[in-house]
Formats: structure tokens, sequence, C-alpha cells
């Protein structure tokens, strides 16, 4: 993630939630006991994020992460369809619990992988449908460390100006080294109008769903960061409102917002593989304003390196 700083005027928006089936996961799903403070663009504290993983390729003398994702259930990890079209399931591994990828991770776990599976209708063009399920080779066990996030229900609303968090281990400017540490920074939702408007077409689907400062630019996402999480907060319960799918290629371009999977649009495939156990689905409605009308919420922006109007995927190398 990028480190640079600006200023915008924040403007809060009321918001509404709402309790959603998955009782099974309700009860633990989307806290954080150690998350006592939000600051964006910096390092996470330990426990801060305990559903984010990285997820790493291993070949027996040489390892890397080249993707994040997100611990939904005791057996499965949410992430994008553009991660996984080169490495095989046998030689994945993710970690949990990990707040650094250098040093010792004390409240660390890791699990090998039995299959990820990609959306079907994934297409890799316009990166549509840009989501994957991950199933771990045997179960998580929930600590303080490492939690399950809730996912949006289908229906939620996420109005512009909505605050958003993403996290994730990549790297900290365009072209750069991936961090060493989990990042955090805070950004807010743009309406999926104005970002289609920004990127000059009919790109942004309705599967989509965008975050970012229009014309402000600023702290962001880069490479590395792909699958990783989007959530946004009521009370003390934290909801998973997309995953991070592309960009531009300049980390910081103030023109064009960040796009990523709408989860709300995949809670019916989710529980298909989920089975008896699924996610915590939870409704989220949010007021709002369109984000090229109104002030920003916040002042922090967050963008993907992506070549402009030619898609390509984050992984690092």
């Amino acid at each position: 993630m990028s480190m640079k700083s600006n200023t915008a005027l924040s403007v809060a928006g009321t918001i509404l939630l709402f309790i959603a089936g998955s009782l099974c996961q309700l009860d633990v799903c989307g806290q954080s006991p150690l998350n006592t403070k939000i600051i964006g663009g910096e390092d996470a504290v330990a426990g801060a994020w305990p559903w984010q993983v990285s997820i790493r390729v291993d070949f027996g003398v040489s390892s890397y992460h080249f993707c994040g994702g997100s611990l939904i259930n005791k057996d499965w990890v949410l992430s994008a369809a553009h991660c996984f079209q080169t490495y095989k399931a046998s030689n994945i591994v993710i970690y949990f619990g990990r707040l650094s990828q250098s040093g010792l991770n004390t409240h660390e776990t890791k699990r090998s992988v039995s299959r990820f599976i990609n959306h079907p209708n994934y297409n890799s063009s316009v990166f549509d449908n840009d989501i994957a399920l991950v199933q771990l080779s045997s179960a998580v066990d929930f600590t303080n460390y490492v939690r399950p996030v809730c996912l949006a229900a289908a229906g939620s609303v996420f109005a512009g100006g909505t605050e958003s968090w993403v996290t994730g281990f990549g790297t900290l400017q365009t072209g750069g080294q991936p961090a060493d540490k989990l990042q955090e920074v805070m950004i807010p939702i743009v309406d999926n109008i104005d970002c289609n408007n920004a990127y000059k077409g009919s790109r942004i689907t309705s599967n989509m769903i965008c975050a970012g400062l229009l014309n402000v630019g600023g702290k962001s996402a880069c490479q590395g960061d792909s699958g990783g999480p989007v959530v946004n907060k009521n009370g003390s319960r934290w909801i998973q409102s997309g995953i991070v799918s592309f960009g531009t290629k300049i980390c910081d371009d103030p023109k064009y917002p960040n796009v990523f999977a709408r989860v709300s649009r995949y809670q019916d495939w989710i529980k298909s593989y989920t089975g008896s156990n699924p996610p915590g689905f939870v409704q989220f409605n949010s007021d709002g304003f369109r984000s090229s009308l109104s002030p920003p919420l916040f002042s922090i922006s967050l963008t993907f390196c992506i070549i402009p109007f030619t898609i390509s995927i984050y992984l690092s190398s």
C-alpha cells in the first residue's frame, strides 16, 4: 500500500444494520476484540484484522506471498478468481494470524489447500465475477487473532461515501517491494455510476463495487493486495463488502477508483459450497451521496496497480 497523505472534508452517513440468516456464524463473525483503533495507511496491530490471510505459493526451496484473502468460516477462505489462474492447489499454503512476513508471528497458524473454486462465470478480460473459494485441508481454530469476517448479504446497499477499510501485504509503492507488516487503509465507497464514468465506458458491472477518493489520490493498495477484503463496520461487527480486484497502473492515480468484486452478489453461490456451516451473512444498508457531487468521507484514497483500460492481475513476484 502506498504511503502518501492527503486531507479532505469528512462527512458521515447513517448506517443501518440488519442481521440476516446464517446464525451458526453470527456469534463469532466480524468481531475483532483487539482492534482498538482505526488508522488508515499504516502498519496494522496484531489481531486487528483476524480474518486477513496471506496466500503463499510454496515450491519447497522457495515461497512467496501472491494474494490476500479472508477467513469466512473454519474451513473456507474467500479470495479473487484471478489469483488462481496459474498455481496448483498442492503448491498453496495459507497463513492465518500473520502480522509480519518476516520474523516470528507468535499467534500464527497455517493450512495447506485441498482445492480452490473459481466462479464459473469469471471473465478474465474484464474481471467480472472475480471471486474464488478456497477450501482448507483441515479446519482452523478461532482465537482473538484468527476469526471469520461477516459477509454482506444479498441486497445490501453501500452508498457513495460509506466508510470502508482495506487491508493487505501488497507493495508500498508502484513496482516496489511487498509490505513486511500488514497494512490498513481507510477509504469511502464510490457510486458505481461515478466509477463507470471515471473508467469512460461500461466496464463496471453490478457484480462490482468501487472505492477511493476521486480527483484526490493518496494512499493506495498495490500488487499483492488482490483477493483481500474490503470491510465496513457497524457497532462492533465488521462486514466484508468487496474483494480486491483491479484498478489502474499507478497505485495512487486519483482519476480512477478501485474496483472490487461485490460480495453481496454471491451469497447463494458461497452457501452452495460451504454446506452446513455457511458464513455469517449480514444485510448492510447505508445512506450516502453521489461521490462526484459531494465531498468525500475520508482523507485517504486507494487505487490498484493495473494499466488503464487494460486489466491485468495483481500478483506479486
